[in-house]
């Protein structure tokens, strides 16, 4: 009876440590949290990989088609652990929900991030595209960029993607090529507002929220802003 009990109390306290082993690592806290010292460390990573190695930088080969913001993603192979001692817990090579990424790779390389969640609802939306076997094109808002009628697709809302700018949520805009993106147009206006800026009609202005962010602008086309109002515009192919 004795040892029963024993038995008994060992399992219950074993409960708590159990589940916290088994606990998802998706829904870690400190999977989500963009922590800046991780971004450092990365970035110094990055520097001393570059240096060592005649000026190559520690990323994966994507195809030049390849949105801008999404072409440099950093492997950490390389960098691990001979230029850092782990992968970021936040990365989503660890569990995390971040991909880190380089701007700026040719000139001066900036290590960013952005939140992958943002892909997992394109490719949800692209795939009650392709079950319904068209696009739900609903109003035109720019030359080849459209909003889409959701409920067509099934959706009792409008999905939405979390701004890391702004915390708002984004809509999603589409192509003539069916192709699904973010629309960042409104925190370019946040962006833009009230400063004195170089750039001009026909210049991609994307570049605004990478400079006091640690985020890119994810699975976004190109915008610019226009002539008259100085507003952030998709900028025409």
């Amino acid at each position: 009876m004795k040892k029963g009990l024993q038995l008994l109390c060992y399992l219950l306290l074993s409960i708590p440590l159990l589940s916290g082993c088994m606990y998802p690592k998706e829904n870690l806290a400190q999977n989500k949290v963009p922590y800046e010292d991780q971004l450092s460390a990365v970035q110094t990573a990055v520097n001393s990989y570059k240096e060592a190695n005649g000026g190559l930088l520690p990323i994966k080969t994507r195809d030049e088609t390849t949105p801008i913001y999404q072409k440099y993603p950093i492997d950490f192979k390389k960098l691990v652990p001979q230029y850092m001692a782990a992968i970021p817990g936040n990365a989503y090579e660890s569990g995390g929900i971040f991909q880190y990424v380089l701007i700026d790779a040719e000139t001066d390389p900036k290590v960013k991030i952005f939140d992958l969640r943002m892909a997992e609802t394109i490719r949800d939306i692209k795939l009650r595209m392709k079950a319904q076997k068209y696009p739900p094109y609903k109003e035109q808002i720019a030359k080849n960029v459209f909003t889409m009628d959701y409920q067509k697709l099934g959706y009792k809302e409008d999905p939405a993607a979390l701004s890391p700018y702004s915390g708002r949520n984004l809509p999603f805009v589409i192509t003539g090529e069916a192709e699904v993106y973010v629309d960042y147009t409104s925190d370019l206006h946040e962006a833009i507002k009230d400063k004195d800026l170089s750039y001009e009609p026909g210049d991609d202005i994307r570049g605004i929220l990478t400079k006091s962010s640690a985020f890119v602008p994810a699975y976004s086309l190109p915008y610019t802003i226009d002539e008259k109002t100085k507003n952030p515009i998709f900028l025409a192919k």
